[in-house]
């Protein structure tokens, strides 16, 4: 027996699926395909296309857990400690807090809020204003850039993990041909050991060293560049052939990630509590052994040691919005695309409260236990200079890390495959959800396209590029695209998403939007953020970005003009997506007058909304009533209710 109950939101669906609340006739089949309708209204943008039946996750708590496998990943763990110790160590702390309320929480709600509601990917959410759906298209072109990369430094990983469970340790010890330049890592005390520079350049530079170094090189060091790497000094000649080893490492991560997704959500959910749970097991185990280590609070205390001078310098806030931008993975497109495959009203609210909460504590915790660590290194080899010992980015894992677990006296290989393993967990999480997001736009155009081919086919391409970075110059390309692939483009971007959101579509039409779907009024902290704070502070951060712009670097060498040719070349290719869909979203839309083709691009389509076509109807008559106050206004007035309603 069907009931109708009045006074409640329309849109409520929970996380079983039923409808909790409604002002409509839901029949048995609620949620379900829609039914047929007539051919010439769905041509003319009156009703929704046909769609085949999208999946959602098994429960709330699957979507929750996959957020924090996907936006808690390498990025705590290798780049918060160092970028908070280089910008103020305990006073980088107010900047991020700071940012992180005012982008990434912003940011990461509004993402959520967009892809729940439509139940589009994120490329199809740009429905919402069709003239700007180069915007994500461009965001799936970088976040698939990312993704080769990403899974490459997942191949070293399973490299470390594999040569973990030998004893000795191998990059514990110097090998024959590295002498007399090397230090072995295993060693204590390394202050009275030769220091390179008085040795002959030519067998220096032979050694891939730096003619520039003043301290010993740690047999960590070398294994990392002469074994692991096999690292050139520069890719003046080409970047040469990968490393076979490497090759199976990287095949097996890409093996793990398409065994995880090929059924989408349906697998992915339920791989997500261990990817989700587990790193912090482990992140627990390390921290615990790390504190009780000699030296660890030494660490510790330098990890967090404010330095006040710097609260005032832009570069430290440029830093913190930086480091909670890619964090967070907002505006990648990731965080559209796992939501819209969330029941309608689902508590998207709740779940971005925790995950932003849980990514900074995460990153605090990776803090302490790797200066933990690394304080316990420095007291081994007798220096106070705690940042002596440090290397940052993928030094850290491959390096400092090794360097300071081979200097274990009881069972190294134990800790070692715990964190490698952790590392491992980490990016694969994250990796999951960069492949999806890429799958699901792709099955959005192309719904015909099964699941695991699409899964298939993106990790054989992305495998065959990755194959470059495992080569003697792919740390080089690695940064090129990082850099010119991933920074670039998505700043650029993920402005423009804000911007489009929030004042094309509206933020007052946002705000009714989240009202109707979750039944809750939105405060005046969202409607600043996403209005004004959060597209202007990314704005100056974006003219600041290019402002400071400085030649890209690695190993302080410049790159070659061919290599910076590629990197701005991919960076247009990202960054042109958008005013070439916005040119044709205005060639194919409708009207006499090329006005009217303007004005009909930037408008939402018919068929924007709820993707149930009984919610769809209750929208559109809802939304109607409530836009009409806002037309006919002037223009301030306009304004002043776009932000506060």
């Amino acid at each position: 027996m069907e009931s109708v109950q009045q006074n409640h939101n329309p849109a409520f669906i929970g996380d079983d699926g039923r409808s909790t609340a409604s002002t409509v006739v839901m029949s048995p089949n609620h949620g379900s395909r829609p039914p047929a309708t007539d051919d010439a209204d769905r041509e003319a943008g009156k009703l929704p296309p046909e769609r085949t039946e999208r999946a959602t996750w098994g429960n709330g708590l699957e979507f929750l857990m996959s957020c924090i496998a996907m936006s808690v990943g390498l990025g705590n763990v290798w780049r918060f400690p160092f970028t908070a110790l280089d910008n103020g160590g305990g006073a980088f702390l107010i900047p991020y807090l700071v940012v992180l309320f005012v982008i990434g929480k912003p940011i990461y709600y509004l993402e959520m809020v967009i892809g729940q509601f439509s139940s589009r990917g994120s490329v199809k959410v740009f429905d919402l204003c069709p003239a700007m759906k180069g915007v994500g298209i461009g965001q799936v072109i970088s976040i698939s850039m990312v993704t080769t990369y990403y899974v490459a430094i997942m191949g070293i990983t399973l490299r470390y993990l594999y040569d973990s469970f030998r004893a000795p340790l191998p990059w514990s010890e110097c090998q024959p041909d590295w002498q007399p330049y090397c230090v072995a890592s295993s060693l204590g005390n390394t202050s009275k050991l030769v220091n390179p520079m008085t040795m002959d350049q030519q067998h220096l530079r032979e050694m891939g060293l730096n003619e520039k170094q003043q301290q010993p090189v740690s047999s960590a060091e070398l294994y990392f560049l002469k074994e692991v790497l096999h690292e050139k000094d520069n890719i003046n000649d080409g970047i040469g052939l990968p490393n076979w080893e490497l090759v199976i490492g990287l095949f097996v991560s890409w093996l793990c990630v398409f065994l995880i997704i090929r059924q989408g959500v349906k697998s992915s959910g339920k791989a997500s509590y261990f990817l989700a749970l587990f790193p912090y097991v482990i992140m627990g185990v390390l921290l615990v052994r790390a504190v009780t280590l000699p030296g660890s609070l030494d660490g510790i205390y330098y990890f967090i040691k404010p330095n006040w001078s710097k609260i005032l310098d832009p570069k430290v806030w440029y830093a913190a919005v930086t480091q909670c931008f890619y964090s967070l993975s907002v505006c990648f497109g990731n965080i559209i695309m796992y939501s819209s495959f969330n029941k309608f009203g689902h508590n998207v609210h709740r779940d971005a409260t925790i995950v932003t909460a849980l990514d900074t504590a995460t990153s605090l915790l990776a803090g302490f236990t790797i200066f933990g660590i690394l304080g316990h290194l420095a007291h081994e080899i007798g220096t106070d200079d705690i940042g002596s010992v440090v290397k940052g980015g993928a030094g850290l894992a491959f390096i400092s890390y090794p360097d300071a677990i081979a200097k274990f006296k009881n069972l190294p290989q134990i800790f070692s495959v715990l964190f490698f393993l952790m590392l491992f967990v980490l990016g694969i999480g994250s990796n999951i959800a960069m492949t999806s997001c890429s799958v699901t736009a792709i099955r959005d155009r192309f719904p015909n396209f099964k699941q695991w081919q699409c899964a298939l086919l993106i990790a054989v391409i992305s495998f065959a590029i990755g194959l470059m970075y495992i080569t003697p110059g792919g740390q080089y390309m690695l940064t090129l695209v990082d850099f010119f692939g991933a920074s670039m483009i998505a700043l650029v971007l993920g402005i423009a998403e804000l911007y489009t959101v929030g004042w094309i579509y509206g933020t007052d039409r946002l705000c009714k939007d989240i009202e109707f779907m979750l039944n809750r009024k939105v405060g005046l902290y969202w409607r600043l953020c996403w209005g004004i704070f959060t597209p202007l502070i990314m704005t100056i951060i974006l003219i600041y970005f290019y402002a400071t712009y400085e030649p890209l670097t690695y190993n302080e060498q410049i790159f070659p003009s061919w290599a910076s040719g590629i990197g701005w070349t991919i960076t247009a290719f990202g960054i042109l997506q958008l005013p070439i869909w916005m040119v044709v979203a205005i060639i194919r839309e409708p009207g006499k007058t090329w006005l009217d083709k303007i004005r009909g691009a930037f408008t939402p389509k018919k068929h924007w909304g709820p993707r149930d076509p009984l919610l769809l109807e209750q929208y559109h008559k809802e939304i109607e009533h409530e836009l009409k106050p806002k037309r006919g206004k002037g223009f301030w007035p306009a304004i002043k209710q776009n932000i506060f309603g």
